[in-house]
């Protein structure tokens, strides 16, 4: 790791430690020219590889925008829409995966964007799975529906 003070290529660690509940590590380092130290943090990446063949690193903005598009006009405020590009980033990287297929990403936010808005994840899936007529609505809205009463069954089960 080059000193970002004097430039020299070498530096000895520290100290280091895990941050983002074991996501990154952060490393304290001291070049060994300058004696100057420094802080530097090691993260996986996560690439998106896309329909076209590009890959890309994944990033929670572009989950932030897409959603935000489908919650247009609804009552989903901004720290909603944070959690739930976290959550869809913890379910990808919970797969275990370095690159994960663009479709994948899609799914993995057509779950927790379910419970946040039901209006936001049928406009969503209606784009993402290319609805093309009045009855692919109507089965996804079924779906909706008995989703919504299982869970509510659940609840009242729990209680």
């Amino acid at each position: 790791m080059r000193c970002p003070f004097c430039r020299h290529a070498d530096s000895r660690v520290v100290d280091s430690r895990e941050v983002d509940e074991g996501q990154a590590i952060r490393r304290r380092r001291s070049c060994s020219v300058c004696g100057r130290r420094f802080t530097t943090s090691e993260t996986v990446v996560l690439a998106v590889v896309k329909r076209s063949g590009v890959t890309e690193q994944f990033s929670r903005d572009k989950v932030i925008r897409g959603v935000r598009r489908a919650c247009q006009g609804r009552p989903v405020d901004d720290d909603a829409l944070k959690q739930l590009a976290q959550k869809v980033e913890d379910s990808i990287r919970a797969s275990g995966v370095a690159e994960i297929p663009s479709h994948e990403v899609g799914l993995a936010i057509l779950g927790p964007l379910r419970e946040l808005d039901a209006v936001a994840y049928l406009r969503f899936a209606s784009v993402y799975r290319s609805f093309s007529s009045i009855e692919d609505f109507e089965a996804e809205i079924k779906n909706l529906r008995e989703a919504i009463a299982e869970s509510s069954a659940q609840q009242d089960r729990s209680e």
